[in-house]
């Protein structure tokens, strides 16, 4: 199903390595739910928390422990003290179980979507880092929200998502669900 049919679906693009910000807008299906400031601030309250406190050191201004100051790229606490602050929870899918453990048909009032770490290779293989990848269910149908990618990209039925975790499973990539809190 192309995302063309369904010109409601919100899709933040990709800008330097601020793919977790626009991993998570587009989870939230909404623009500025969180701001490259909202996360600045999270990285430094956890910062602050942290017990084990890293050295300080030159390059301390620009690569801080949960991100880049100047390109983004945070990391996976940033991902789940932001998801906390709305009500939700983040889950680890084990990877040894394949994604036919997850629960794809059920209610949206516990499985909001899927929030994916891939490994990328860029520039000819030169660079390697990680990326950010939301997967949701809008109007009854998966979509693939990658913020890489021109447009979300609608998936046919469960199964062609279970193949697709499948896949970033077994390319080294994690599968992060996120749960709404029960109250």
């Amino acid at each position: 199903m192309a995302a063309e049919d369904n010109p409601q679906i919100y899709h933040e693009r990709q800008r330097l390595q601020f793919c977790l910000l626009h991993a998570l807008n587009n989870l939230f299906q909404e623009k500025d739910v969180f701001t490259r400031a909202n996360l600045n601030v999270i990285a430094d309250k956890l910062v602050l928390e942290d017990p084990n406190k890293e050295t300080w050191t030159g390059l301390s201004v620009f690569f801080k422990p949960h991100h880049n100051t100047l390109t983004g790229n945070y990391d996976v606490n940033i991902l789940i003290a932001a998801l906390q602050e709305k009500g939700k929870s983040v889950v680890w899918h084990d990877h040894r179980n394949g994604a036919s453990s997850i629960d794809l048909d059920g209610s949206d009032d516990t499985l909001m979507g899927i929030v994916l770490n891939v490994p990328v290779r860029r520039y000819g293989g030169l660079w390697r880092s990680r990326h950010w990848v939301t997967l949701r269910r809008i109007g009854g149908v998966w979509y693939n929200l990658d913020s890489d990618l021109v447009a979300p990209q609608g998936f046919k039925n469960t199964e062609e998502v279970r193949e697709f975790l499948d896949g970033v499973i077994g390319g080294g990539g994690e599968v992060l669900l996120v749960v709404n809190d029960k109250e």
